[in-house]
């Protein structure tokens, strides 16, 4: 039986302990690589810019950390990503503009 990502463990839609252990290295290592591409000298942004955004990103992400449907972590992760690779082409996303 082949399960799908929102029946992964015994919560089929919300997420388990062991659901949730699973994602924490990827939401780890996207948070620091997001709070590293802030640090870019190709992004238009002045020292008090770049501190408003990383406390933007980290309260995003703590308030990510409260969530416990695996529908809505899959959608937090995949607008990480993809901010994370407008970060990295020198853009700012808008969520956090």
């Amino acid at each position: 039986m082949c399960l799908k990502w929102w029946e992964m463990g015994k919560g089929l839609i919300w997420a388990t302990a062991e659901d949730l252990a699973r994602n924490r290295g990827q939401v780890l290592s996207l948070y620091r690589q997001i709070l590293r591409s802030l640090n870019s000298p190709g992004l238009p942004l002045n020292l008090a810019a770049r501190l408003a955004k990383k406390a933007e990103v980290r309260a995003i992400f703590m308030l990510g950390a409260e969530e416990h449907s695996l529908r809505n972590i899959e959608d937090l992760v995949d607008a990480a990503e993809y901010s994370l690779c407008l970060l990295r082409n020198g853009e700012i996303p808008k969520y956090i503009q």
